[in-house]
């Protein structure tokens, strides 16, 4: 069983969202064939081997940069035929998930997003997938000969499990036709670590009662290695840029650890970080909706609360 593996780009560099693609596909027993598009660091790529892949493409067109989806999906769908896969593994991103439903209609092909976990094989090709922004799950049955699998963020455990490989060129030919959506300009969010991205978030909300005050959630954020994101309140007040907005109609994230400060819970905030493995809750209302989602909960002061985390954080580093 051959399975491709769509590989994203940041900067040059392959995203995390993309190694845990490799790990999973490696996880399903077949052999994993990886696809990478634009300008991109080659030691990357050959490290690509470290998480299971067992060949690695590159097609390294400069034109390939700006991640046309249309030109995605018809290189996608031919190193697919040429590689003789009927799976394709990629990651749910803003990228990833419409290049997935293009390459499943250029395919007949099955195609399930928000997958969680590995494929059931005993009777038909089943998976999990999580529904209702995390609240449910759903278990789908892939009946077509190819299939198309977007993998939820953090669904994978990324671990070595081999050794670098060599990095095979790839050319296909695509039209004019594919560029004929062109993006013209991009403006990216800035910070040591991306919200998206992030294993880590601290987020702040109206608690932290202005703009002001935000140098404690940006002090505790650089000491954890984290991004910092706000409520959706705190972006539309100007205290904090839009692309730090995290909820419902913000940026979802499934990071490892979320921290929310002085943030009460609302059903918005909470569908965009439902999927984090474990949330911290920060406030000193006892009664905030947000300690029912949490895992660990400090009803108290954020002002007093957050100087003293982050001077035990620093003395456990």
């Amino acid at each position: 069983m051959n399975i491709l593996v769509f590989i994203e780009r940041a900067e040059g560099t392959v995203k995390k969202n993309s190694l845990e693609a490799v790990a999973y596909a490696h996880a399903m027993g077949g052999n994993v064939i990886a696809l990478a598009l634009g300008e991109m660091d080659e030691q990357e790529l050959k490290a690509l081997g470290t998480y299971g892949a067992s060949k690695v493409l590159h097609g390294a067109d400069p034109k390939f940069n700006a991640g046309v989806i249309q030109a995605y999906a018809t290189i996608i769908t031919s190193a697919m035929t040429q590689e003789n896969a009927d799976i394709l593994v990629l990651s749910d991103s803003s990228l990833g998930t419409p290049v997935a439903a293009r390459v499943a209609a250029k395919l007949d092909a099955s195609l399930v997003t928000n997958v969680i976990a590995l494929p059931e094989t005993a009777s038909g090709f089943v998976v999990k997938r999580s529904i209702y922004t995390g609240k449910a799950f759903a278990k789908v049955s892939l009946t077509k000969v190819k299939k198309v699998i977007g993998l939820k963020k953090n669904a994978a455990e990324v671990k070595e499990v081999g050794s670098p490989i060599e990095v095979t060129p790839f050319s296909a030919t695509v039209s004019d036709s594919d560029f004929a959506t062109r993006i013209t300009s991009s403006e990216k969010a800035t910070g040591d670590v991306l919200l998206p991205e992030a294993n880590i978030v601290v987020s702040g909300g109206r608690g932290m009662k202005g703009p002001e005050h935000w140098g404690l959630i940006e002090s505790l954020a650089k000491t954890l290695g984290a991004a910092t994101g706000c409520s959706k309140p705190v972006s539309d007040m100007g205290w904090r840029p839009h692309h730090e907005h995290v909820g419902q109609t913000g940026v979802k994230v499934a990071p490892q650890l979320y921290i929310a400060v002085g943030i009460s819970g609302a059903i918005q905030h909470l569908a965009g970080v439902n999927s984090s493995k474990c949330i911290v809750v920060i406030n000193k209302d006892a009664d905030a909706p947000f300690f029912k989602a949490a895992d660990y909960g400090i009803a108290g002061d954020a002002f007093d609360v957050l100087p003293k985390l982050h001077e035990a954080i620093k003395a456990l580093k």
